[in-house]
Protein backbone atom coordinates (compact mmCIF):
# COMPACT_ATOMS: atom_id res chain seq x y z
CA UNK A 1 0.00 0.00 0.00
CA UNK A 2 0.60 3.71 -0.39
CA UNK A 3 1.02 5.11 2.75
CA UNK A 4 1.95 9.18 1.39
CA UNK A 5 3.10 11.34 -1.40
CA UNK A 6 5.28 14.01 -1.29
CA UNK A 7 5.81 16.25 -3.88
CA UNK A 8 4.63 18.85 -5.86
CA UNK A 9 1.08 20.24 -5.89
CA UNK A 10 -0.23 20.19 -9.49
CA UNK A 11 -3.95 20.73 -9.25
CA UNK A 12 -6.52 21.40 -6.03
CA UNK A 13 -10.09 20.84 -6.34
CA UNK A 14 -12.84 20.49 -3.29
CA UNK A 15 -13.00 16.66 -4.23
CA UNK A 16 -9.69 15.64 -5.83
CA UNK A 17 -5.90 16.52 -6.52
CA UNK A 18 -2.96 15.99 -8.43
CA UNK A 19 0.59 15.63 -6.41
CA UNK A 20 3.57 15.33 -9.02
CA UNK A 21 6.18 13.06 -7.37
CA UNK A 22 9.18 12.18 -9.74
CA UNK A 23 7.25 12.97 -12.92
CA UNK A 24 4.63 10.68 -12.00
CA UNK A 25 1.06 12.81 -11.39
CA UNK A 26 -1.07 11.29 -8.46
CA UNK A 27 -4.77 11.69 -9.01
CA UNK A 28 -6.17 11.55 -5.19
CA UNK A 29 -9.66 11.82 -4.00
CA UNK A 30 -9.99 13.79 -0.91
CA UNK A 31 -12.89 15.10 1.48
CA UNK A 32 -13.72 19.17 1.96
CA UNK A 33 -11.93 18.79 5.46
CA UNK A 34 -8.42 17.94 3.56
CA UNK A 35 -9.19 20.37 0.99
CA UNK A 36 -9.10 23.06 3.09
CA UNK A 37 -6.10 22.06 4.59
CA UNK A 38 -3.86 21.65 1.98
CA UNK A 39 -1.49 24.82 1.52
CA UNK A 40 -1.65 26.30 -1.54
CA UNK A 41 2.16 26.36 -1.55
CA UNK A 42 3.79 23.74 -4.04
CA UNK A 43 5.41 21.43 -1.87
CA UNK A 44 2.70 19.48 -0.06
CA UNK A 45 2.79 15.83 1.77
CA UNK A 46 -0.85 13.66 2.00
CA UNK A 47 -1.74 10.54 3.90
CA UNK A 48 -3.03 7.78 1.17
CA UNK A 49 -5.41 4.76 1.49
CA UNK A 50 -5.57 2.43 -1.65
CA UNK A 51 -8.77 1.19 -2.44
CA UNK A 52 -8.95 -1.78 -4.51
CA UNK A 53 -12.02 -3.23 -6.32
CA UNK A 54 -12.64 -5.79 -8.74
CA UNK A 55 -13.14 -2.92 -11.65
CA UNK A 56 -10.68 -0.09 -10.00
CA UNK A 57 -7.66 1.19 -7.91
CA UNK A 58 -8.81 4.40 -6.39
CA UNK A 59 -6.30 6.53 -4.18
CA UNK A 60 -7.72 8.66 -1.50
CA UNK A 61 -5.44 11.68 0.04
CA UNK A 62 -5.88 12.86 3.44
CA UNK A 63 -3.80 15.88 5.30
CA UNK A 64 -3.70 13.87 8.62
CA UNK A 65 -2.94 9.94 10.09
CA UNK A 66 -6.06 10.45 12.31
CA UNK A 67 -8.54 11.62 9.29
CA UNK A 68 -7.04 8.20 7.42
CA UNK A 69 -7.59 6.15 10.42
CA UNK A 70 -11.05 7.26 10.68
CA UNK A 71 -11.99 6.37 7.00
CA UNK A 72 -10.20 3.30 7.29
CA UNK A 73 -13.18 2.74 10.35
CA UNK A 74 -15.98 3.97 8.34
CA UNK A 75 -15.30 1.75 5.56
CA UNK A 76 -14.86 -1.06 7.58
CA UNK A 77 -18.67 -0.72 8.68
CA UNK A 78 -21.30 -2.68 6.32
CA UNK A 79 -23.24 -0.47 4.20
CA UNK A 80 -20.74 2.22 4.36
CA UNK A 81 -18.32 2.56 1.02
CA UNK A 82 -15.18 4.73 0.22
CA UNK A 83 -17.71 7.51 -0.83
CA UNK A 84 -20.07 8.07 2.12
CA UNK A 85 -17.16 7.85 4.41
CA UNK A 86 -15.74 10.76 2.10
CA UNK A 87 -18.86 12.63 2.16
CA UNK A 88 -19.29 12.06 5.99
CA UNK A 89 -15.67 13.64 6.31
CA UNK A 90 -16.71 16.38 3.80
CA UNK A 91 -19.59 17.33 5.94
CA UNK A 92 -17.96 16.99 10.02
CA UNK A 93 -14.46 17.41 10.91
CA UNK A 94 -12.27 14.12 12.36
CA UNK A 95 -12.84 15.27 15.66
CA UNK A 96 -16.78 15.70 15.25
CA UNK A 97 -17.15 12.35 13.94
CA UNK A 98 -15.09 10.77 16.98
CA UNK A 99 -17.55 12.80 19.43
CA UNK A 100 -20.53 11.27 17.56
CA UNK A 101 -19.42 7.59 17.67
CA UNK A 102 -18.62 7.71 21.03
CA UNK A 103 -21.23 9.83 22.58
CA UNK A 104 -23.47 7.61 20.29
CA UNK A 105 -25.00 10.15 18.68
CA UNK A 106 -27.29 8.59 15.66
CA UNK A 107 -29.27 12.17 14.90
CA UNK A 108 -25.83 13.64 13.40
CA UNK A 109 -24.00 10.70 11.85
CA UNK A 110 -27.29 10.27 9.94
CA UNK A 111 -27.58 13.82 8.95
CA UNK A 112 -24.65 12.99 6.53
CA UNK A 113 -26.61 12.49 3.11
CA UNK A 114 -26.40 8.78 2.38
CA UNK A 115 -26.71 7.83 5.82
CA UNK A 116 -29.49 6.04 6.92
CA UNK A 117 -30.89 5.18 10.29
CA UNK A 118 -29.84 1.32 10.45
CA UNK A 119 -26.45 2.08 8.85
CA UNK A 120 -26.34 5.20 11.34
CA UNK A 121 -26.25 2.50 14.42
CA UNK A 122 -24.50 0.29 12.64
CA UNK A 123 -21.19 2.93 12.68
CA UNK A 124 -21.99 3.69 16.18
CA UNK A 125 -22.21 -0.12 17.31
CA UNK A 126 -19.27 -1.02 14.95
CA UNK A 127 -16.67 1.35 15.96
CA UNK A 128 -17.53 2.62 19.53
CA UNK A 129 -14.60 0.98 20.71
CA UNK A 130 -12.44 0.99 17.69
CA UNK A 131 -12.75 4.55 17.46
CA UNK A 132 -10.51 5.43 20.76
CA UNK A 133 -7.43 4.08 18.54
CA UNK A 134 -8.19 7.43 16.76
CA UNK A 135 -8.44 9.33 20.11
CA UNK A 136 -4.61 8.30 20.52
CA UNK A 137 -3.48 9.59 16.99
CA UNK A 138 -4.90 13.16 18.11
CA UNK A 139 -3.76 12.87 21.46
CA UNK A 140 -7.27 13.96 23.15
CA UNK A 141 -7.60 14.36 26.49
CA UNK A 142 -10.51 12.40 26.77
CA UNK A 143 -8.23 9.33 25.27
CA UNK A 144 -5.17 9.91 27.76
CA UNK A 145 -7.99 9.87 30.75
CA UNK A 146 -9.56 6.66 29.24
CA UNK A 147 -5.77 5.03 29.20
CA UNK A 148 -5.12 6.40 32.76
CA UNK A 149 -8.61 5.06 34.28
CA UNK A 150 -7.34 1.68 32.26
CA UNK A 151 -3.94 1.58 33.62
CA UNK A 152 -5.33 1.98 37.06
CA UNK A 153 -7.97 -0.28 37.32
CA UNK A 154 -5.23 -2.88 35.97
CA UNK A 155 -3.27 -2.18 38.91
CA UNK A 156 -5.48 -2.57 41.63
CA UNK A 157 -7.09 -5.63 39.54
CA UNK A 158 -3.49 -6.94 40.70
CA UNK A 159 -3.59 -6.31 43.75
CA UNK A 160 -6.33 -7.92 44.38
CA UNK A 161 -9.45 -5.58 43.89
CA UNK A 162 -12.04 -7.52 41.36
CA UNK A 163 -13.15 -4.96 38.54
CA UNK A 164 -16.02 -4.40 39.44
CA UNK A 165 -15.42 -2.98 43.18
CA UNK A 166 -13.14 -0.68 41.66
CA UNK A 167 -14.63 0.59 38.48
CA UNK A 168 -16.60 3.14 39.78
CA UNK A 169 -14.53 4.80 42.49
CA UNK A 170 -11.42 5.23 39.70
CA UNK A 171 -13.88 6.64 37.57
CA UNK A 172 -14.69 9.10 40.34
CA UNK A 173 -11.10 10.10 40.87
CA UNK A 174 -10.64 10.83 37.32
CA UNK A 175 -13.52 13.07 36.99
CA UNK A 176 -12.84 15.08 39.84
CA UNK A 177 -9.20 15.59 38.80
CA UNK A 178 -8.38 14.44 34.73
CA UNK A 179 -4.94 15.85 35.20
CA UNK A 180 -4.15 13.03 38.17
CA UNK A 181 -1.28 10.88 37.69
CA UNK A 182 -1.61 6.85 37.67
CA UNK A 183 -0.61 6.38 40.79
CA UNK A 184 -2.36 8.77 42.64
CA UNK A 185 -5.16 7.39 41.40
CA UNK A 186 -4.30 3.71 42.90
CA UNK A 187 -3.10 5.51 45.95
CA UNK A 188 -6.37 7.50 46.17
CA UNK A 189 -8.61 4.55 45.28
CA UNK A 190 -6.85 2.29 47.83
CA UNK A 191 -7.57 4.97 51.06
CA UNK A 192 -10.64 4.61 49.89
CA UNK A 193 -11.23 0.83 49.91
Amino acid sequence: MIAHLQGKLVEKNPTYTIIECNGIGYFLNISLHTFSKIPDSEAVKLYTYLSVKEDSHTLFGFCDKVEREIFKLLISVSGVGPSIARTMLSSMTPEQIQHAIASEDVAVIQSVKGIGAKTAQRVIIDLKDKIVKTYELSGDSMQSGNTIKEEALSALEVLGFSRKQVEKLVQKIVQETPDTAVEDIIKRALKNL
